[in-house]
């Protein structure tokens, strides 16, 4: 545990004694001078009785704050509370996105509501943000953008910047537009700082980095975020218009939120699986997964009941049947995780799939034969019968090697047909090697034995 996480604990902890003690004043104070990632940090820490009582300690001042740094669940749980007039003043000072992402958790009608409260300019720069799905560049946008023209001195910007109150966080370029609000470039404000005040902003701008379009899928947007080491990036539409930027803060909540959703997937879980939740909403969501994996079992268990015969024979098969099917699992598992990663990093394409699947084949071929050899003079030397050491040797060749191909194949059809290898891939893939293992497994004991 590092050393935040040590202290936020820590802070749970006090809070908590203080809760059960009665000492609310304490807690009150306790809770108010803790940043806002801090409080929403502790609200999901929380058993759902704590939360209650946290959240209404909460400053009202303070509570739009507190609800953007919140999981979309929690988000939902506290806003189903709030009317309209509620949810307006919260929201009041927030940046366009975080606003929208509020909104995105409330019925039609109370949206409608809080976007007629607000003035014209405020109103329209939202409504620029909020028409736009929240997994693709236009949802994470936010409209706060300084803009200049190319024709100024940099004198005349630093200027114009003075007039400023405050500029927006995490401004680290100005961004250069025309006359009709096209994106032409960047000036750093290091570039401004440093340089000639007498030089335009055109001999000092940048111009070769490409605006994001608004369309781009978010976790597209988070990989030129990684590889270029950028604050900030301007977001274009149609004929290049700016119509906002995107900043750090934003890409971090998405690459967290897709290694959530990666992790959580595999389980067949939601990314925004409360840890907290009640046990009445928690249990109908992995009854459905559980589901699905019983059905995979019967199949397996199916197949098994085919050669029910040859068991009741040698009843050795069934002690060694679950290595077969448990080492083309892992295997399979090896190569399923390596080529989703691969996906998700945006690495694997037509030009090398073919290549990463014969690679995955020859790693299925070595370890299945290495292991093979291992297993088959173990189970002789186990059961006194070197008939069943080359059986289920060649039956885990065939399944390590069925577990390879199946592990690489399956993630790039499922891309290739819109589904999540994520959150799919590990059912199919484990019902592939338990059918296979079982099948050869037992396939070849009822020749040798027949």
């Amino acid at each position: 545990m590092d050393n935040t996480q040590a202290a936020s604990q820590n802070t749970l902890e006090k809070l908590s004694t203080a809760l059960e003690s009665g000492t609310f004043v304490d807690v009150r104070r306790m809770l108010n001078g803790l940043p806002a990632a801090d409080v929403a940090h502790l609200l999901e820490s929380s058993p759902p009785n704590y939360r209650h009582i946290l959240w209404q300690m909460v400053e009202v001042e303070r509570e739009g704050e507190v609800l953007g740094e919140l999981s979309d669940d929690l988000q939902a749980h506290f806003l189903s509370d709030m009317g309209a007039a509620e949810v307006a003043m919260i929201t009041e000072g927030l940046e366009d996105d975080d606003i929208a992402d509020i909104l995105q958790q409330v019925p039609d009608r109370i949206t409608r509501e809080v976007l007629n409260a607000m003035d014209y300019q405020d109103r329209a720069r939202l409504e620029r943000v909020i028409q736009y799905p929240d997994d693709i560049a236009g949802g994470l946008m936010n409209t706060d953008t300084i803009t200049i023209r190319a024709r100024l001195t940099l004198d005349v910007v630093l200027r114009y910047l003075r007039r400023h109150d405050e500029i927006p966080e995490m401004t680290d370029n100005l961004i250069v537009v025309n006359r009709s609000d096209q994106y032409i470039g960047l000036l750093p404000l290091r570039t401004l700082l440093v340089s000639d005040p007498s030089v335009s902003v055109r001999e000092m701008m940048v111009t070769d980095l490409e605006p994001i379009p608004v369309d781009m899928p978010d976790t597209e947007v988070a990989r030129l975020f990684e590889r270029n080491d950028w604050v900030s990036a301007p977001v274009v539409g149609e004929q290049g218009r700016l119509l906002g930027r995107i900043t750090i803060d934003d890409v971090v909540d998405v690459i967290r939120e897709d290694a959530d959703h990666s992790f959580m997937s595999m389980a067949g879980l939601d990314e925004y699986e409360d840890t907290f939740a009640p046990v009445m909403r928690t249990a109908p969501r992995r009854a459905v997964w559980l589901g699905i994996n019983l059905v995979t079992a019967f199949i397996a268990a199916s197949m098994i009941n085919l050669f029910q015969g040859t068991i009741e024979k040698v009843v050795a098969l069934a002690v060694l049947m679950p290595i077969v099917a448990s080492m083309g699992g892992i295997a399979g598992t090896q190569t399923l995780t390596v080529l989703i990663r691969g996906i998700a990093m945006g690495q694997v394409g037509r030009n090398n799939q073919a290549w990463l699947v014969n690679r995955e084949l020859m790693i299925g071929i070595l370890n299945g034969t290495l292991w093979a050899l291992v297993v088959a003079v173990a189970a002789s030397l186990w059961f006194d019968d070197w008939n069943i050491g080359l059986i289920i040797a060649a039956a885990m060749v065939i399944n390590l090697i069925t577990a390879a191909l199946t592990g690489a194949i399956l993630p790039l059809i499922m891309t290739r047909i819109k589904i999540d290898p994520a959150l799919a891939g590990g059912v199919v893939l484990t019902t592939v090697t338990d059918v296979v293992g079982f099948v050869s497994f037992l396939g070849l004991a009822t020749i040798f034995y027949a």
